[in-house]
């Protein structure tokens, strides 16, 4: 099967075109609903930008906001990495907040949850949000026309949430370690994810398509990585009629 290719925009230049509307009187607002940030985060952008000029917008967020867990020990820390690197859970494309905070927890015999290692993949760089594919929809742009004609078509075919997915890989830039994450974003942008120390392998894609397609028609929203490159993903691919892959190129 053929994959589609776009090349969207990343959270960074998000935040600059933000700070850009806001420059022209756009409200924080509709600033927002034009790059498909959170008004916080628009907020943030623009109140760094004021103080610092563009060089202090955040590429990212980072540190734990008030009232967030406090940090988890090293060895839970540890644990948690072990985890994420090996293979996720049976019939998974990857691991969840919920799956970590199971398996870890009951390995370290502590009361881990959800959200205390959802605070832990963000003060590490692990965390990434959902893109706004609806939002692109609705614009009068080259991505906006890519995805009315290349992916809603599809879209279209598969109503349920748990058939469309969006998902990457990328190199996460880690201060202690070498990190190359597989992400994927399932209903209501549930996050899935597998880190390793190596570029992800033919054998890593396949394992998380696998589980992606195993319920039957499914579409993927992928970006990051040349699948085209690989004969192996090729020829999986080739073999799932019901399985759609639309690549989106361009940096995170």
């Amino acid at each position: 099967m053929s994959i589609k290719h776009f090349s969207p925009e990343s959270v960074s230049e998000r935040r600059l075109e933000a700070v850009r509307q806001r420059l022209d009187g756009v409200t924080v607002a509709e600033a927002a609903r034009r790059t498909g940030l959170s008004a916080p985060t628009v907020t943030a952008a623009w109140k760094a930008f004021c103080q610092g000029g563009w060089a202090a917008v955040p590429v990212r967020e980072r540190g734990r906001r008030q009232g967030q867990a406090p940090r988890l020990t090293p060895l839970v820390q540890q644990a948690l990495w072990r985890r994420l690197e090996s293979p996720p859970p049976a019939d998974e494309p990857g691991w969840t907040s919920a799956a970590l905070a199971a398996d870890v927890g009951a390995e370290r015999g502590v009361a881990l949850t959800r959200r205390s290692v959802e605070h832990w993949w963000e003060d590490e760089g692990l965390k990434i949000s959902p893109w706004p594919l609806e939002q692109w929809g609705a614009e009068r742009s080259s991505r906006g026309r890519w995805f009315r004609q290349t992916v809603a078509p599809v879209w279209q075919r598969l109503p349920r949430a748990t058939q469309r997915w969006q998902g990457g890989a990328r190199r996460v830039r880690h201060p202690q370690r070498p990190v190359y994450q597989l992400y994927f974003h399932g209903p209501r942008g549930r996050l899935w994810m597998r880190c390793l120390p190596h570029p992800p392998r033919a054998d890593d894609y396949l394992l998380a398509f696998e589980a992606l397609a195993q319920n039957g028609p499914a579409g993927l929203v992928f970006h990051g990585a040349d699948l085209a490159a690989s004969p192996e993903i090729q020829a999986w691919l080739a073999e799932q009629p019901e399985f759609y892959v639309f690549r989106l190129r361009g940096s995170e």
